[in-house]
């Protein structure tokens, strides 16, 4: 089932291209036709590779990997920030700080300074500092939020990036793929679809068709992470209950094992026959008395 419809599509300007001298030959599979000098991307095809790349990425959130989402172009920050952050996923929407992929330990270095910091500014050593090295602390601090806030709680690197405008992020892609991360991204007629693993064709330009877009991969992915809560909870209450079944068996074994000792007892003090108890009052009678002379 389809997760987007033509209309919506349509109504965000998803289909609008750039000028014709401007397109790139890669992307001729996914335009309808040339209208006022512009290309008019085909909103089916659109519709299939979106609903594609969402099945792909909510499988990758069930498996409870990262995916990172890159965007610093004006039109898609504010759209990252409110979705993403939904669904606690790892975005850049500042300058993409390079190497962050293939030099990812400098950038861990980096946000355990800002966890640093903030644990200093707790203590009184912080309080004691001058005015002057306050400020600079707190100056560096919101440097670094402004910059890796929201990667710090990505603690490896992701299982794969979603980007809105290759041609801009072209250093994200290229970090990407050089170390074989799984790509997704909304593609331009005037970008290169075969740079990127999942190629979503339409408007990287409007924030209407950004805004679905981004909107329909983000509830893909949380249904994902959704299916993998519920796959938790199944599997603690079937391990629950297998832990109650051995713990009835073991009490079963016990009672068991009580009962059979206690049958034991009851043979044993059965085989001590009236017979049996006066040959011993007699031996001990025998043995009392005194030897004559």
């Amino acid at each position: 089932m389809p997760r987007t419809n033509f209309e919506s599509l349509l109504e965000a300007g998803a289909h609008f291209g750039h000028l014709k001298r401007k397109w790139n030959p890669n992307m001729a599979p996914y335009i309808f036709m040339e209208r006022n000098g512009i290309h008019i991307i085909d909103l089916y095809k659109t519709i299939a590779k979106i609903d594609e790349a969402a099945s792909a990425m909510k499988q990758i959130a069930k498996s409870g990997k990262k995916i990172l989402f890159v965007a610093t172009k004006k039109q898609a920050k504010s759209i990252i920030e409110t979705h993403v952050s939904k669904i606690n996923m790892p975005y850049v929407t500042e300058r993409w700080p390079g190497g962050m992929l293939t030099n990812f330990a400098t950038i861990r270095k980096a946000v355990r300074k800002m966890v640093s910091i903030d644990k200093m500014m707790k203590t009184n050593s912080f309080i004691n500092l001058s005015k002057r090295e306050r400020l600079q602390i707190t100056r560096e601090r919101a440097k670094l939020e402004k910059n890796l806030g929201s990667i710090s709680d990505l603690n490896r690197l992701p299982a794969a990036i979603f980007v809105v405008d290759i041609n801009k992020e072209k250093i994200a892609v290229a970090e990407a793929n050089k170390l074989n991360i799984p790509t997704f991204a909304i593609v331009d007629t005037n970008a290169d679809p075969n740079k990127v693993d999942f190629a979503i064709p339409a408007n990287d330009d409007a924030s209407k068709s950004i805004s679905i877009i981004v909107e329909t991969i983000v509830k893909a992915i949380e249904e994902g992470l959704v299916e993998r809560k519920l796959e938790r909870d199944k599997r603690a209450l079937e391990e629950d209950k297998k832990r109650e079944q051995q713990a009835l068996k073991k009490k079963a074994e016990e009672e068991a094992e009580k009962q059979k000792t206690e049958v034991v007892s009851e043979e044993q003090e059965a085989k001590k026959t009236p017979e049996a108890k006066t040959t011993r009052k007699r031996i001990k009678k025998t043995t009392s008395k005194p030897i004559s002379k």
